[in-house]
């Protein structure tokens, strides 16, 4: 009898097992967090818009970028977070308000999207320096440029900022993820690189995985950088956030001495994905990011 009921144990295990691996699998294939050129294409072409869906190579990839509108007043790129795509900023790059102001681009950045899913680029100076092509090679993006991002893609945006400034004339961050160890880290998510588990792990997740196991010593090659960011700043974050502390405030006001303006607004009662819920006030810290630059420009003619 005992051998029976063990029998039946181990049965009832191994089919969890595989019934486990089986809806990993389909979820790889069901939720990637990004949409295909055709889909993108009948998003915009049903607000009347025609996106520019292109991709490019860097370090040894596929890049895919999104540029909608051709506006020669200004430039704003946007950065998404992990795990995501650009199509994360769908509702912002379709935004007849910001489309009235400026070319907007985004990015799959390497490892989401169509950039390589789960081949991830924890390294993020080579992130900048693959995204930056967008700016400069492919577009030569008229200035001022204002650059976007959120969550992992804040210190990417700042990294653009860092290495190449004559690209950034602002930065808007929003939940950004800045000094290290300043960020939520899953009891799984160094269990998840074991090979006996990541190669069922959704691509999307092997990515956003990879990038935060990596993050604290990545921003930390960036600590002696931050005296290069000569730009204003917008910094937005929920006073709930429970991914990205919001000690990462602090640690802008303490690091982004040579920005000549940091504006930190803290959001009471909301949480990570300010993006979707608070999109007029992060518009509304855009557009004023571009009136900003622009007057300071016209004062230095």
């Amino acid at each position: 009898m005992v051998a029976k009921i063990g029998r039946i144990f181990l049965k009832t295990v191994i089919w969890a097992f595989v019934l486990l691996i089986v809806l990993l699998l389909v979820f790889d294939r069901l939720v990637q967090f990004r949409m295909d050129d055709t889909d993108l294409t009948k998003y915009f072409h049903e607000r009347k818009l025609d996106p520019h869906i292109a991709y490019y190579k860097a370090g040894g990839r596929d890049v895919r970028y999104l540029r909608v509108g051709d506006k020669p007043d200004a430039s704003i790129l946007f950065i998404h977070g992990a795990p995501s795509s650009l199509s994360y900023w769908k509702n912002y790059l379709s935004d007849s308000t910001l489309l009235s102001r400026a070319t907007v681009y985004a990015v799959d950045r390497p490892g989401y999207g169509y950039s390589g899913l789960g081949k991830p680029l924890p390294d993020i100076a080579a992130q900048a320096a693959a995204i930056k092509l967008i700016l400069d090679s492919l577009h030569r993006a008229h200035h001022p440029i204002i650059i976007v991002g959120v969550s992992f893609g804040a210190p990417i945006a700042c990294r653009l900022a860092m290495d190449y400034p004559e690209l950034a004339d602002g930065l808007v961050l929003t939940g950004p993820a800045l000094g290290p160890g300043q960020e939520r880290i899953f009891w799984f998510s160094y269990m998840i690189e074991n090979p006996l588990i990541h190669w069922v792990i959704p691509r999307m997740l092997q990515s956003a995985n990879q990038e935060k196991i990596h993050h604290r010593e990545e921003l930390t090659k960036m600590l002696p950088l931050w005296p290069r960011i000569h730009v204003p700043v917008a910094y937005l974050q929920g006073a709930d956030d429970g991914l990205i502390y919001t000690s990462n405030a602090d640690f802008a006001r303490e690091h982004l001495k040579n920005a000549p303006s940091l504006e930190i607004q803290m959001i009471p009662g909301k949480g990570h994905l300010i993006a979707f819920s608070e999109k007029p006030r992060i518009e509304k810290a855009i557009l004023d990011m571009l009136d900003k630059v622009v007057q300071k420009k016209a004062v230095s003619k």
